[in-house]
């Protein structure tokens, strides 16, 4: 069994920063792909940002230059750091988690449970 962890939203004001994170623990091998993604009210969920084993990431052009994802892979932790925040980054944040078991094992994908945030103007 893995469980998903995710913590750090909450309300801020416009142009404020939040640190999200996200921690996987259980019966873990390995993670390769660790990313966010976000879902706003009555839009569909989108891919923020992603970060693979080797340390490449993938950003949303919509938050190119104010968000970084980073990974601790010792902790089994991924983080979002989101600077200079918009009201149009309101949304509920999930990380997924591509996920190995055992050695030789194949890959499967965790969800978190989401985590709210809030900009206000």
């Amino acid at each position: 069994q893995v469980q998903v962890v995710e913590s750090g939203g909450g309300l801020v004001q416009a142009g404020g920063s939040l640190r999200l994170s996200c921690a996987a623990s259980g019966s873990i091998f390995s993670i390769n792909t660790m990313a966010w993604y976000r879902q706003a009210p009555g839009k569909q969920r989108e891919l923020v940002a992603a970060i693979r084993t080797g340390g490449s990431t993938n950003y949303a052009d919509s938050v190119k230059g104010r968000f970084t994802v980073s990974r601790d892979n010792a902790k089994n932790t991924v983080y979002l750091q989101m600077n200079s925040l918009k009201p149009e980054d309101t949304a509920v944040y999930y990380c997924n988690l591509e996920l190995r078991s055992t050695r030789g094992g194949v890959n499967f994908n965790r969800w978190g449970q989401g985590t709210q945030v809030t900009v206000s103007s």
